[in-house]
């Protein structure tokens, strides 16, 4: 059995970050913007990278934040997702409601999940160790595919 568990937040980003930008199935229409790779983790969290639908990587700078999907932060013993309402969520009967996509879908993962009330609605989602960042890929897969549905 082993005892070591990966606990360092900025390694565990690093290992989501690589499970989403080499994910050839249905997440293959995510990318990362804003990337620091010298992102120093605090515990409030630093903004380590974003994940946003769509976009060749020279077009990434220049996505709308509509596009956003999550923002990712490092803190000191885990990784911070912060999965964010679309800008237009909330107008329309058909528009999914994407931080409670993703907390239904982390709580179905095992993993923590906490709402954060601001404008737009966010939920958070705690990735406390290595082996957890397999647990966040189903929540991302979730909000794809009610963002695919959607449209």
């Amino acid at each position: 059995m082993v005892d070591d568990r990966l606990t360092d937040g900025v390694r565990i980003g690093q290992l989501l970050a690589s499970e989403l930008s080499g994910n050839e199935g249905r997440l293959r229409d995510l990318a990362l913007a804003r990337a620091d790779p010298d992102a120093e983790p605090t515990p409030d969290g630093a903004l380590a990278y974003e994940v946003i639908r769509g976009g060749e990587e020279s077009e990434v700078e220049d996505k709308e934040r509509e596009d956003l999907i999550a923002e990712v932060y490092v803190q000191p013993d885990r990784l911070r997702l912060e999965f964010v309402a679309s800008s237009g969520e909330g107008d329309a009967d058909d528009t999914p409601d994407l931080p409670a996509v993703a907390a239904d879908a982390a709580e179905d993962a095992g993993l923590r999940v906490r709402p954060k009330a601001v404008r737009p609605p966010r939920t958070l989602v705690f990735v406390e160790d290595g082996v957890q960042v397999k647990r966040a890929l189903p929540v991302f897969e979730a909000v794809v595919d009610a963002v695919r549905k959607s449209e």
